[in-house]
């Protein structure tokens, strides 16, 4: 059965009200260019909220070679493909963004379940895969920025779609940079970011700002249906976190150097590591796990079981599989991702 060797998915482009997806030409090799569709939602079991949209499986990846769906086959195979656990417990995806992102923040756990009856909130964390010419991203209020001035950015941004990043520190970014964004705190994607973002598996996002682009957001694409003094409990004036985060090596021998890049440490919500394989044998000892090739190309190999992998390919690790299946290659860098 599919669940007993790692599963990989049909492509899976989620509409956002956004420009971008040029960078995908290069990260996945095909003829992405901008336009609505700049999110791949990797090995996603989540629905995305789109406002009208009537699509049930919006969001969710369907498992390539079979007529199947990732939510209906954990449903179906749960202890296969999750063991003990509940759900998969992350969202992965690989955004692309072409303009700046409104400004916006996501729910912690409490508030989640205070209001949209949802255990999990949306803690997140970026890698930036690529950029484009001045790449950066919003981060954190300044100092002293008092939530009087936000709401007075608010009522501004109807008319001004800038009015709020005078109040946002700003950071440029590069390849290689590590962004931890916890719940709660003010944040944008600017221009020109590709990136892989591992988060809590919710489509959860409070944005109070009118126009994203030249698209003018309604006020439940903006409060998610709460009214807009609820919604601002979702913003921590004074969260702040160091950016951008460094890795900490785990191993390094035979070929495999193994890194987190989000532990325990920082959230319990999820972890990041990833495996750079120079002519070594990268174990897949990890059940309900998400693999992202980043960088070069290999080989996944099992008994009686071999698959050519490069970068821009996923799969998801199921229960039933985990330590029967390893990545080798001259040179592959594979983010995992689980929770």
């Amino acid at each position: 059965m599919f669940y007993n060797e790692p599963i990989f998915f049909e492509k899976n482009r989620v509409f956002r009200v956004y420009t971008g997806g040029k960078l995908f030409s290069d990260f996945f090799g095909d003829d992405s260019t901008d336009g609505f569709y700049p999110e791949e939602w990797v090995a996603s079991s989540v629905k995305a909220l789109n406002e009208g949209s009537t699509d049930e499986y919006e969001g969710v990846s369907k498992i390539k070679g079979i007529d199947l769906y990732l939510n209906d086959a954990v449903e179906k195979y749960k202890a296969e493909i999750l063991g003990d656990r509940e759900d998969i417990g992350i969202l992965t995806k690989i955004l692309d963004s072409a303009i700046r992102l409104p400004v916006q923040a996501h729910p912690d756990k409490v508030f989640s379940e205070k209001y949209f009856s949802s255990k999990y909130g949306k803690e997140e964390s970026w890698i930036i895969l690529a950029t484009r010419p001045g790449a950066k991203i919003f981060y954190g209020f300044k100092d002293g920025v008092t939530m009087e001035d936000f709401n007075a950015a608010i009522d501004e941004s109807e008319n001004k779609s800038d009015a709020m990043e005078k109040l946002l520190c700003s950071i440029d970014v590069k390849a290689g940079d590590v962004i931890y964004i916890p719940a709660k705190m003010v944040h944008a994607i600017g221009s020109g970011c590709l990136l892989l973002e591992v988060q809590e598996p919710t489509d959860f996002t409070i944005q109070p700002e009118r126009w994203c682009g030249e698209y003018k957001l309604s006020d439940k694409e903006m409060y998610l249906g709460l009214d807009r003094e609820k919604a601002l409990e979702c913003f921590d004036m004074n969260k702040k976190y160091p950016a951008p985060l460094t890795p900490k090596t785990i191993s390094d021998e035979n070929g495999v150097k193994y890194e987190a890049v989000i532990d325990e440490t920082i959230t319990k919500s999820f972890s990041v590591r990833t495996a750079t394989v120079k002519g070594g044998n990268f174990e897949l000892g990890r059940g309900a796990a998400v693999y992202v090739v980043t960088e070069g190309e290999g080989v996944v190999i099992g008994e009686n079981y071999n698959r050519e992998i490069k970068k821009g390919d996923y799969f998801l690790m199921p229960e039933n599989a985990k330590d029967k299946f390893r990545v080798t290659g001259d040179y592959i860098k594979i983010t995992e991702c689980f929770a």
